[in-house]
């Protein structure tokens, strides 16, 4: 499951658990591009519940999608990612840094009142 909730006028929410398939993923992207329209210097709260790895067929689907995300990606400053899982947070913190212009931090799924201060701040 892959849920998008508008929180704001710059803020999105997403929730994902569990495994997405490729139609899964074509329904996350368009709805992060549509649920990101008019959005300027925004901020995203990524929590991750569950994760596993997308299919092959939603991978291809999300690639084949790049720029539109790469755009998308250039309408938010910061995102802070809830996840238990360390490798994860590294991960999304690494992809912080390849990403001008964006700003991640990782916080632990307990911590989501550190990431809702820091994501105010």
């Amino acid at each position: 499951m892959f849920k998008v909730t508008n929180t704001g006028t710059d803020r999105l929410d997403i929730e994902l658990r569990g495994k997405l398939n490729a139609d899964d993923m074509r329904v996350a992207l368009d709805e992060l591009v549509e649920k990101s329209q008019g959005i300027e210097n925004g901020r995203m709260l990524y929590e991750v519940v569950e994760f596993h790895i997308p299919s092959l067929e939603a991978m291809v689907i999300e690639f084949s999608r790049l720029p539109a995300m790469l755009g998308f990606m250039q309408k938010f400053s910061r995102a802070a990612v809830l996840s238990d899982k360390h490798w994860l947070k590294k991960i999304s913190e690494l992809e912080g840094t390849l990403i001008p212009g964006l700003e991640i931090k990782a916080f632990n799924r307990a911590q989501k009142a550190e990431a809702e201060a820091w994501l105010s701040s």
